[in-house]
């Protein structure tokens, strides 16, 4: 049979690379910025940009989706062209991916720090991004089923198996979690509300990292670490299982984010067994990976591509057993809204993403621009020192979680709380500042590895467009000896394409439907209220600023956090929230009861001048919340929005609701005009105001003497006699 000559693209790689690196920089010095914001208050800046709140989400993000996500591109159209024996479908459809995905980063990043957020991690770009995020997710889908389709190689090899299942289970997350009404062009509430939001969030939030920070890397794991170890994956049989019971398995993990919260008690319970059952399919893909370099083990102690694959396949074996282990209810009530889960991420982030990373870019960028690595002892250095980097950034954040997470729960003798949350934060600075140390060591090894790198590019001659030859694919494929059922699902990428998305789709219907069916899964309490026209004002505020990042707004059942914050959280009081905000760490205090608990003139200074009223707090002040005016003019689309997503405003309340909202400012002008504190009503601080001594007071309000019955929905006593 005569071969046929091609040409692969390695223009598209390149770019992706470049965009890989520099994006990483700037993600991981927003992250380190972030960091030493918690050491030293002084560089949040007073500016609205940089501080922690509107920081972490940009650093999220940037290297979620900008480094993460430019590396996953970039090993993909790779391996992908070598793995099918043909060029990428279409050169036009690689450059619209290519700039429309930066253009998403740069937008995102700019509007996040400009204070336009959704109020959901992972999830914080407003609705312009999600659909563009939907089209272009097409165009990188239309473009690799095409090159799949035109394939000269007739087995699809196990990591185009993950490819497919990533490009197909993010689509379908992002979708389902992004249904919001648009009020601006960069002002949207979330469909959801409350319990139901805090579901689809945490099952889209979870499986984000399941589906883009682990399955499209495994793929890459198996077509890199046997190319760099130049020995074959060590099982092929166990890669098909892991697949699809990986791919099963991970979507029905989510709820084990919401342990002990107002979620029915039957999903975390279903979030829980699934999330042990994990454990198998992972470690049995981190032994396939490491068995793979079985007598190659010699090779590691001088190669700093195998030293970096290694370490990354032994941190992904850690955060995948680490994860179940944390949905056990007994740890998670340790671990949850502490630094626990925060070095448990970067586990994974920094050595399972980042390291695996950083082994592809070494392997890869010679060979694309036909030379030697410029310098093999830096490669070396570079895993030494993030190596030590990852060491002093999570372990001692397992040492400021336990100090802390203890301290929470201490009693004195007399039965009082031995501590004030102010104390368990101040206790645990030092261990932040070694976090920060930590950070500066990984992202000091990037900047090593970016100069061996353009270094490396200097003295090489790229090649744009790499000449290669195979046999064109016959019209029927022969089978040869005993043919199993991954044989025939193996030849046809489209019935893939399908099994796939019924398979990663099962978990999530069946934990959906009977939350939004089941009227029992959300008892409502009859003294739960729409916010007024100045409050939804102030939850704007709060989500602008990124309150969400330190603050949760759910108090579990434990004895210590009914008796430091007040009464557990019932499923009935968010019904109104669009989107939730139970938060995922407290860096600062829970704040769902923290209604009424001060006078308005304690948040005023508080906001203007947060140790004034706590010292030694780390938060930052907030003085543009005192000259910046209220958008009253969104308030009618606000109420019409709200309206139309179910809250039960009075037709025609639009019309009324800037009166009511001048009447209610007014009153805590006037107020804190008593206290000596002028502030004009129409300022922000006023609205803030309002929100925070809204929260928790529907509950206070609540008829306390009727008795309360059990729900078997929730396995809560929070139905309507509240």
């Amino acid at each position: 049979m005569s071969l046929e000559k091609f040409y692969y693209d390695n223009r598209t790689v390149k770019w992706f690379a470049y965009a890989c690196m520099f994006w990483g920089l700037i993600g991981m010095l927003a992250g380190l910025w972030a960091a030493l914001t918690l050491v030293l208050p002084e560089l949040n800046l007073g500016f609205a940009p940089t501080t922690f709140g509107r920081l972490r989400p940009v650093h999220t993000n940037a290297v979620i989706f900008a480094f993460v996500g430019n590396g996953i591109f970039m090993g993909v159209y790779y391996s992908l062209q070598r793995l099918c024996k043909t060029r990428m479908f279409s050169d036009l459809l690689s450059k619209i991916h290519f700039w429309g995905w930066q253009a998403i980063i740069a937008g995102g990043a700019i509007t996040l720090f400009l204070g336009y957020t959704t109020g959901k991690e992972y999830a914080e770009l407003e609705w312009p991004f999600d659909i563009a995020i939907t089209l272009i997710w097409v165009v990188f889908g239309a473009n690799m089923l095409g090159t799949i389709l035109r394939r000269r190689e007739a087995h699809l090899y196990v990591a185009i198996w993950f490819y497919i299942g990533t490009w197909v289970a993010i689509a379908m997350l992002h979708i389902i979690n992004s249904f919001e009404y648009p009020m601006s062009l960069f002002k949207s509430y979330s469909w959801y509300a409350g319990v139901q939001d805090a579901l689809v969030q945490w099952w889209y939030g979870h499986n984000a990292v399941a589906f883009f920070l682990t399955t499209p890397y495994l793929g890459l794991m198996y077509y890199f670490v046997p190319k760099a170890a130049n020995r074959p994956v060590y099982s092929y049989r166990w890669s098909i299982i892991h697949f699809w019971s990986l791919i099963f398995i991970y979507i029905w993990a989510g709820p084990h984010h919401l342990l002990y919260t107002a979620l029915p008690e039957w999903a975390q319970s279903l979030g829980t067994v699934f999330s042990i059952m994990l454990i198998a399919p992972s470690w049995g893909g981190m032994l396939n990976g490491l068995l793979t370099l079985r007598g190659a083990w010699d090779r590691v102690r001088e190669d700093a591509i195998l030293k970096f694959f290694v370490v990354a396949l032994t941190c992904y074996g850690m955060a995948t057993f680490e994860g179940p282990m944390l949905s056990l209810k007994n740890v998670n009530a340790i671990s949850h809204y502490t630094d626990w889960t925060i070095a448990h991420v970067h586990v994974g982030a920094l050595g399972w993403n980042g390291f695996l990373t950083f082994g592809i870019l070494y392997w890869m960028i010679p060979r694309i621009f036909s030379t030697q690595l410029y310098s093999r002892k830096w490669a070396n250095t570079h895993f030494w020192i993030g190596t030590l980097g990852i060491i002093f950034y999570v372990i001692p954040l397992y040492w400021a979680a336990f100090t802390q997470s203890m301290m929470w729960k201490q009693f004195t003798e007399e039965g009082q709380l031995k501590y004030q949350f102010l104390e368990t934060v101040t206790t645990i600075v030092p261990m932040y500042a070694l976090r920060a140390f930590g950070g500066l060591l990984y992202v000091s090894g990037l900047v090593l590895m970016v100069v061996n790198l353009y270094k490396t590019i200097r003295r090489g001659s790229f090649v744009a467009n790499e000449a290669a030859e195979a046999a064109p694919l016959p019209k029927i494929i022969p089978t040869h000896g005993k043919v199993h059922w991954h044989n025939w699902i193996e030849r046809r990428p489209i019935q893939l394409v399908v099994f796939s998305l019924v398979v990663v789709a099962i978990g999530g219907i069946l934990e959906m439907v009977p939350a939004f069916l089941i009227r029992s899964n959300v008892p409502t309490i009859s003294s739960v209220k729409p916010y007024t026209p100045l409050e939804l004002h102030g939850r704007d505020i709060y989500l602008r600023e990124g309150c969400y990042t330190c603050h949760s707004q759910m108090i579990r059942p434990f004895r210590d956090e009914v008796a430091r914050y007040g009464e557990y959280s019932k499923a009935g009081e968010f019904i109104y929230d669009h989107p939730f905000q139970w938060g995922s760490k407290r860096t600062g205090p829970d704040l769902a009861r923290i209604g009424g608990k001060y006078p308005d003139s304690w948040h005023f200074n508080h906001m203007l001048d947060p140790t004034s009223m706590s010292p030694g707090s780390i938060m930052p002040p907030y003085p543009w919340l005192f000259t910046d005016r209220i958008d009253k003019g969104k308030t009618p689309a606000m109420i019409n929005v709200m309206r139309k997503l179910g809250v039960p405003y009075p037709d025609g309340y639009e019309k009324q609701s800037i009166a009511d909202l001048d009447q209610q400012a007014n009153s805590i002008a006037a107020a804190l005009e008593k206290d000596k504190l002028p502030i004009k009503a129409d300022r922000e601080i006023v609205a803030l105001i309002a929100y925070l001594q809204r929260m928790g007071k529907d509950i206070k309000m609540a008829p306390a003497e009727k008795p309360a019955t059990a729900d078997a929905g929730t396995g809560h006593t929070d139905k309507n006699d509240f």
